[in-house]
C-alpha cells in the first residue's frame, strides 16, 4: 500500500545533493544578516484571535466523527473486501489519515484532541488515578513510536485489512487501560505518541486553539518558545519524529534491498534486521544532533547549559520532518484520493479502485517540500538563537555545528526522495 513513483534526475545524484546542502548552507549564510532583534521578535509574536463559532457544536461533531470513524475502521477492516486497495478501512488509515490528515496538522492546523477517539471514551471511562513515574518522563512515547513504525515496515499491518482492524482493536485496548489507570489527561499529553506526535507537528501549522479561540500565525513560529521542550525525552521524541520518516523512506530504496538481501540470505532474520537499522539510526540521528549542540555551546563561548541548548534547538527539526513527510507522502494520499472515495462510497462493495497518475514534473515539488521544510527550520533556529543569547555573533556562531547537521539532514533526506521506489525485502 506504501510507495511513490519512481523518479529519475537529469543530473548527477552527487552535483544534486550538494546542491540541496549548498542551499541550506547558502540560506544560514542571508538569515546571519538578520541581527534585528526587534524585527525578528515582531515576525515571531505576530498573531490574529478570532472566538470560534459554534465551538460547541464543532467539538461534539468531532468527538463524534473520531469515534465513529475508529469503529468503521475496526469493522470493516474484519468485515470488508480482503484487497488493500479496496478494503475502506485501509484506505482510511494510511491514505486518509497518516498521510492526509497528518499533513493537514502542520499545514493548517491541529484538531486531533477533539478527533481522538481514545481520548473521547477515556473521559467517560472512570480512573484509577495513579501516580505516574516521573523519571519515565516522555521516552514511553519515544518507544512506542519507534514500535509503531517498526511494526509498519515489517508486519502487513497496510495491506491485510484484519490485520490492521486487530492492531486498531490491540492499540485501543492499550491506550485505554493506560488512560484508566495513569487518568486520561496524563496519558494523552504524557504517554500516547500519536498525540505527542500531532500535537508537535501543530506547532508549525499557522492556526492554533487557544481559550475558546482560533489563533492565526506565521507558520513556523509555535516552534520559537523558550518551554516548548523541556526535557531529554521530548528532544529525543522530536528526532524520532525526523528519523521515523527518513527510516520509512530509507527501507524502500535499491541501497537497503542491496545491503538486506545478502544479511537475510547469510542467515540474519529478517525482524531484528530491520529492528536492528530502526534502533541505529536512530541513535545515529540523535547522536548527531547531541555533537551539534555541545560544538554550538563550545563555538558560542557561552556558560549556558547543554541541555539548555538542546531543548531551544530541537523544535526546528519539527519544520524539517514535516517537509519530508509533505515529501514523502503527499503523492501517496493524491494517488489513492479516487480508491479512498470509491471505498467510502459502499465500502462492502466497493468499485475497481482507480489511481491517479502523478505527472513528471511532481517529483520535483516534492523535492521542493524538503527544501523549504530545511529554510524554515534555519530561520526558526536563528531566531531561538537571538533569544538565547545577548551577543550577535554569539548567536551566529552558535548555528555553525546546528547549520551542519540540518545540511546533512537534508542530503539524507533529498537522496530518500530522489530514489525509485523499491518493494522493502523480507517483509509482508
Amino acid at each position: 500500500m506504501s510507495g511513490a513513483a519512481k523518479r529519475s534526475l537529469d543530473v548527477p545524484t552527487w552535483l544534486f545533493l550538494l546542491t540541496g546542502g549548498g542551499v541550506i548552507g547558502a540560506s544560514f549564510l542571508l538569515a546571519s544578516f538578520v541581527t534585528d532583534r526587534a524585527f525578528i521578535r515582531r515576525v515571531h509574536e505576530w498573531r490574529r484571535n478570532r472566538t470560534i463559532p459554534f465551538e460547541r457544536a464543532l467539538v461534539i461533531g468531532g468527538k463524534t466523527a473520531g469515534v465513529v470513524g475508529v469503529c468503521f475502521v475496526i469493522g470493516i477492516g474484519f468485515f470488508g473486501p480482503r484487497e488493500a486497495t479496496r478494503n475502506a478501512a485501509v484506505l482510511v488509515v494510511w491514505a486518509g489519515w497518516w498521510s492526509g490528515y497528518t499533513i493537514s496538522t502542520y499545514l493548517i492546523g491541529n484538531a486531533w484532541p477533539v478527533l481522538n477517539p481514545w481520548r473521547s471514551v477515556a473521559t467517560v471511562l472512570p480512573s484509577l488515578e495513579r501516580s505516574y513515574p516521573e523519571r519515565f518522563g516522555a521516552w514511553p512515547s519515544v518507544a512506542g513510536l519507534l514500535a509503531l513504525v517498526w511494526l509498519e515496515v515489517v508486519s502487513p499491518v497496510a495491506d491485510q485489512p484484519r490485520f490492521l482492524a486487530s492492531v486498531v482493536v490491540g492499540y485501543t485496548a492499550v491506550t485505554l487501560a493506560g488512560a484508566v489507570a495513569f487518568g486520561s489527561e496524563t496519558w494523552f499529553s504524557t504517554v500516547d505518541p500519536i498525540s505527542r506526535v500531532f500535537r508537535y507537528f501543530g506547532r508549525v501549522a499557522p492556526l492554533y486553539r487557544a481559550d475558546g479561540t482560533l489563533g492565526l500565525r506565521l507558520p513556523g513560529s509555535g516552534l520559537d518558545e523558550a518551554k516548548f521542550v523541556t526535557s531529554r525525552a521530548e528532544v529525543g521524541f522530536i528526532v524520532a519524529i525526523l528519523w521515523v520518516t527518513t527510516y520509512d523512506g530509507l527501507v524502500a530504496t535499491p541501497l537497503w534491498r542491496r545491503v538486506a538481501v545478502p544479511l537475510v540470505e547469510a542467515g540474519m532474520p529478517a525482524y531484528p534486521l530491520y529492528a536492528a537499522a530502526l534502533i541505529v539510526g536512530y541513535l545515529a540521528f540523535a547522536g548527531l544532533y547531541a555533537v551539534a549542540v555541545r560544538y554550538s555551546k563550545r563555538h558560542a563561548r557561552t556558560y549556558v547549559d547543554a541541555d539548555a541548548l538542546a531543548y531551544r534547538f530541537v523544535p526546528p527539526l519539527l519544520a524539517i520532518a514535516a517537509g519530508y513527510h509533505l515529501a514523502h507522502f503527499l503523492g501517496y494520499f493524491v494517488k489513492l484520493l479516487p480508491a479512498l472515495g470509491g471505498a467510502l462510497s459502499a465500502p462492502l462493495s466497493p468499485p475497481d479502485p482507480v489511481a491517479i497518475v502523478l505527472p513528471a514534473w511532481f517529483g520535483g515539488l516534492e523535492l521542493a517540500f524538503v527544501i523549504l521544510g530545511h529554510l524554515l527550520a534555519i530561520w526558526i533556529a536563528h531566531a531561538a538563537a537571538y533569544d538565547v543569547f545577548p551577543g550577535k555573533l554569539q548567536a551566529i556562531r552558535s548555528q555553525y555545528s546546528i547549520t551542519a547537521v540540518m545540511v546533512v539532514y537534508t542530503m539524507v533526506s533529498l537522496w530518500i526522495v530522489s530514489q525509485p521506489y523499491a518493494t522493502p525485502p523480507f517483509v509482508s
